[in-house]
C-alpha cells in the first residue's frame, strides 16, 4: 500500500528541519543546475558525500532511513553507468583510447569516462533530492511557499492536498480488489480497476475543490495558523551551500 512518509520529531527539528524550505528548494536546484554544467567526476563526488553527510549531521536522519531511500537510486545509478559504458558512442571511434576488449565489445576511455560521469551524476541527484525529502515537512513547504515565495494559495495548498490523497488510491485499490473477490472475479490487475479508481479520484477531487471553496481560498488575503519567517539561520545555510557548489565544481576543473 501506498504511504505518505512522515518525518521523526528529530529530523524536523534538526538544523536543516528547520531552515526555510524554499531555500532548501532553491539549493538543491542551484546544485542540480551545477551539475549538469560539467561532465568531470569531482562535483558529483563531492556534493554526494556533503549531502549524505548532511543528511546523517545537521539532518539527524536515521541511517537505515536514508539507505533505504538512497539504495534503489543507486542502483539505477550504477545499472546506467554499465550500460552507457558498454555500449557507449566512443567504443565505435576509432580515434579513442581502446582499455580493454571483450569478445567483440571494445571498452575505451572516453566511454568509461562518459559512462561513470553519467552514472556519478545520477548518485548526487539522488542524494540530494534524498536529503530534501528526508528533511523537509510537506505542510511547512507549502507554508513557506506561499508566504516567503508569494505562490498562489489556491495552488499550493491544492497540491499539497492532492499530495495528501495519494495512500487513499492504496486503500482504493484494496477494496476494488476485494471487492471483486467477493464477486467471485480475479482480484489480480484488470482495467476496470483503473476504471474504479479514476472515478474515485475524480470523486475525490470534486469534494476536496468544493471543501477548498467553502474556506475561500483564493479570494483574499488570509490568516496564518504556522509562521515560516526568515531566519539567520538560513543564511549560514546558503552560505554554506554556495561554498560546497563552488568547492565541487572547482573540483571539476
Amino acid at each position: 500500500m501506498i504511504a505518505a512518509r512522515d518525518l521523526a520529531q528529530a529530523q524536523l527539528d534538526s538544523t536543516l528541519g528547520r531552515t526555510s524550505p524554499v531555500l532548501k528548494l532553491v539549493i538543491a536546484m542551484a546544485w542540480l543546475v551545477g551539475l549538469a554544467t560539467t561532465g568531470a567526476w569531482g562535483p558529483p563526488v563531492v556534493l554526494a558525500v556533503v549531502a549524505v553527510a548532511a543528511a546523517l549531521t545537521i539532518g539527524r536522519v536515521p541511517p537505515r532511513d536514508l539507505a533505504r531511500a538512497v539504495a534503489p537510486l543507486w542502483l539505477a545509478a550504477l545499472g546506467l553507468a554499465f550500460f552507457n559504458t558498454a555500449f557507449g558512442l566512443a567504443n565505435a571511434d576509432p580515434a579513442a583510447t581502446t582499455i580493454t576488449t571483450v569478445g567483440p565489445w571494445r571498452v575505451t576511455q572516453e566511454a568509461i569516462q562518459a559512462g561513470v560521469g553519467l552514472g556519478l551524476r545520477v548518485v548526487a541527484i539522488g542524494a540530494i533530492g534524498v536529503l530534501f525529502a528526508l528533511t523537509t515537512d510537506s505542510t511547512r513547504l507549502v507554508d513557506a511557499l506561499v508566504q516567503q515565495a508569494r505562490i498562489s494559495e489556491r495552488f499550493a495548498y491544492g497540491a499539497l492536498a492532492a499530495y495528501g490523497a495519494i495512500p487513499r488510491f492504496g486503500s482504493n485499490l484494496a477494496d476494488l480488489r476485494a471487492a471483486r473477490r467477493i464477486r467471485g472475479l480475479r482480484g489480480s490487475w484488470h482495467p476496470r480497476i483503473l476504471v474504479g479508481l479514476l472515478v474515485l479520484a475524480i470523486r475525490h477531487g470534486d469534494r476536496m475543490a468544493l471543501a477548498m471553496d467553502a474556506r475561500a481560498f483564493g479570494s483574499g488575503p488570509r490568516s496564518r495558523y504556522r509562521d515560516v519567517p526568515w531566519r539567520w539561520l538560513d543564511l549560514v545555510v546558503a552560505i554554506g551551500a554556495a561554498v560546497t557548489l563552488g568547492l565541487a565544481l572547482a573540483a571539476g576543473r
